[in-house]
This record gives structure tokens, sequence and C-alpha cells, in this order.
């Protein structure tokens, strides 16, 4: 659900590979007048320049450089897309003049704070994946937000969403978050990725109707509880939780794929509580008592007791 393609810097280098690198990035900065995208993928640049001569690019994409600064993009303002994947950026700044961006990704820098994005009412898209981010704020005003990607940071709390209410995605696993809060005002949320948090309850989703996908996975949850509002829901994972129960799951009629591996499950009529869910094809049971304790006949006690099943954790039934 994140973006998490890295690639590393290499070490020290010499005064003449640092003049290479130099000479490389000037010449990469050549550009056509009326080009559209530009690719400036591991061009090992180290700053943002020369780029004046851009009159109608829409895509720009400086992944993977040494970028410490973003700058001298003012003069670009048909942008749609920025990209300044892994770089070396400690500040979100010197963007009001990318009035037209709807994407913007800094994921894999060195960001502290969540900023400078108040002329960019219309992004729709904004990745700040694997940064050092400690609250959400500053969003507030992003009307036509649609995604937003927080995974990997060190937020505590969610809050400040007020004002989103176009947003369907949310990221924000790999933080530090203990309650699901706060969430009334993203009324269309389709994608809800809570992944490797500290939350021990399932609660806080009574606005979300609309909710079609949950990953709550690798935190502390022991009752599946807290989603009667979201009938709508197609995948659902709790893998890598404490839970023992199955249950409050019979009203999901459009649930598709269960992850429920690497609970505690030991009871195998808590199956029979998912026999009403014709619509489940996909289940992940694997590293829960009833697989570990009679893993010879898992698989054919799963498939009978829930014939409408086509896959079976990894593996396809037959």
């Amino acid at each position: 659900m994140s973006k998490n393609d890295t690639e590393p810097h290499s070490g020290a280098e010499s005064e003449e590979e640092t003049q290479n690198k130099v000479e490389e990035a000037q010449e990469l900065v050549i550009l056509e007048p009326d080009a559209l995208d530009v690719d400036l993928n591991h061009g090992k640049i180290a700053k943002i320049e020369n780029l004046e001569t851009l009159e109608r690019v829409e895509t720009l994409c400086l992944r993977w450089n040494l970028i410490t600064k973003i700058e001298n993009l003012s003069t670009l303002t048909s942008l749609t897309e920025l990209d300044l994947y892994d770089n070396q950026i400690t500040k979100i700044e010197n963007l009001d003049a990318l009035v037209n961006l709807t994407s913007l990704d800094i994921s894999f820098n060195r960001l502290r704070k969540i900023e400078g994005l108040e002329n960019l009412v219309n992004l729709e898209k904004l990745y700040l994946v694997s940064n050092k981010i400690t609250k959400i704020e500053n969003v507030g005003h992003l009307s036509e937000l649609k995604l937003l990607e927080l995974g990997d940071n060190r937020i505590r709390t969610i809050e400040n969403l007020e004002g989103l209410e176009k947003l369907k995605e949310f990221y924000i696993g790999k933080n530090k978050v203990t309650k699901i809060q706060n969430l009334e005002a993203c009324p269309h949320l389709a994608i809800l990725s809570l992944q490797s948090n500290r939350i021990v309850n399932i609660e806080g989703l009574q606005a979300l109707s609309e909710l079609d996908q949950f990953y709550i996975s690798h935190n502390g949850v022991d009752t599946i509880q807290g989603l009667d509002n979201n009938k709508a829901l197609s995948t659902l994972d709790l893998a890598g939780n404490r839970i023992s129960k199955i249950q409050n799951l019979d009203h999901l009629e459009n649930l598709q794929d269960l992850w429920m591996n690497d609970n505690q499950v030991s009871d195998w009529n808590d199956i029979n509580h998912l026999a009403g869910l014709n619509q489940l094809g996909t289940i992940y049971m694997e590293r829960n008592p009833i697989q570990t304790q009679s893993s010879a006949d898992y698989r054919r006690k799963l498939k009978l007791s829930l014939p409408q099943l086509t896959q079976i954790d990894a593996s396809m039934c037959r």
C-alpha cells in the first residue's frame, strides 16, 4: 500500500567523483522546453536548478537523488505531479507557485513536519512515507485530497483531518498510533491502513459506511468488534494480532478476503461463523492453533466448513 522502493546512497567520495557528479547533473538538466514529462531519476542531482526553460512541463520526477532543499520551481506553474522520493530534504517549502499540483511525493526524506502546503489547494495525492513526522497537521485546507500516505513516521495520534471530506485512501501504518479516532471527518474513506501500530481496540469506524478495505494487522487487538457499520468491507486484514475468537463478522456480506493468520484461534467451531459469507473466497488462518495443532487436516476441514473458498492461505483450492 505504501511506496517502499529504496536505493542505498554511496559513502565518502573523492574530489574527482564529486566533480563528476556535478558535471552529470549539469548535463541532465539540459532539457527540451516543450517537454511534458521530465524524468531525472538517479541523476545524482544535489540541487534543483536550471529548469526555467520548461514552459509546459506537467510531471517532474527527481527520485533517488541527493537533493537537500526544495527550490527554484516557481516558474513551473503548469506542473501537476512532483516526485521527490528518496532524497535528503528536511523541509517542505517553496511550493507556493505550484497551484496546479495534484500529486506530491516527498517520501523517504528527512521531514519532521507537515508544512508549506498552503497554496496547493488542488492536491489530490500526498505521499510522505518514511520521514520523521510526529504530527498530522496543516492539511485541513486540502479539500480535494483523495489519498494521504503517512506510513513509517512517528505519529501517535490520528487528528486534524477536518476538511478532508473527499479522502478515499488513508495509510498510516508503521507509526505509534494507539487509538482509532477522529475519522468521522472522512466519511468517504474506502481504504484505511493502520498496520503495525499500537492499537488494542477496533473502534471509531462508525462513520465509515463506504469502507472497502481495512488493514489493522500487527497490532495488539484481541477482540473482533466495532465493524457494525462497515458492511461494505470486501477485505479485512486482522493478521498478527491476539485474536482467539472469530465473531461479529456475519453481517459482512460483501467480504471476499479475510486475513487472520498469526492469531490465537483454537476452536474449529469458530469457523462456522463465516459459513454465511457467500462472497468469501480467500482466507488466511495459518499459524493459528487450528492449523498448527492439526496441520494434516487443516485445509480439508476449512474447505468442508467453507465450500465457497477458492484460496486458503497462499495456495489456491483444488
